[in-house]
């Protein structure tokens, strides 16, 4: 079965983007860095991608330029065992704390959803999905009370 690798579009920040993400993320590394050459379309010796690894899914960052920007339609659910994994990955990635609902967009304009892993659970009743309508990053604590 073929392997699905995110592809990621930046301006001309990937290296920095991916040791952003590298310094959050645990067990992970850049594997390769290809460079424009003479023919370009890039500066030559400049990055052109970067292939790198979070946690052991693989991604590649490409600096190709001002012509697209990343939006809410594609983000990556990063599933946390508690409230301090909650915190500590919100904390990292958000800008100034903002986000609504466990979604947040990171300072690179990557959208990411900060989320327990039991998510689907918590979400089962009514009540539960009008409490996370009222937050940010998610409380645990009141997504279970909501759902008593």
């Amino acid at each position: 079965m073929p392997k699905i690798t995110p592809f990621l579009w930046f301006n001309d920040n990937a290296e920095e983007a991916a040791n952003f993400y590298l310094s959050i993320f645990k067990n992970s590394k850049i594997t390769n860095v290809k460079r424009y050459g003479e023919a370009g379309p890039g500066p030559a010796g400049t990055v052109m991608v970067v292939e790198f690894e979070l946690d052991g899914q693989v991604f590649t960052a490409l600096n190709g330029g001002p012509h697209f920007k990343f939006n809410e339609a594609v983000s990556f659910v990063v599933r946390c065992k508690d409230l301090g994994e909650i915190d500590y990955y919100w904390d990292a990635l958000s800008v100034a704390g903002e986000g609504q609902c466990g979604w947040l967009k990171d300072k690179f304009g990557l959208s990411w959803q900060i989320v327990p892993e039991n998510i689907g659970e918590l979400l089962s009743t009514p009540g539960a999905m009008k409490a996370l309508g009222t937050m940010k990053k998610l409380d645990i604590a009141a997504l279970k009370n909501a759902s008593a």
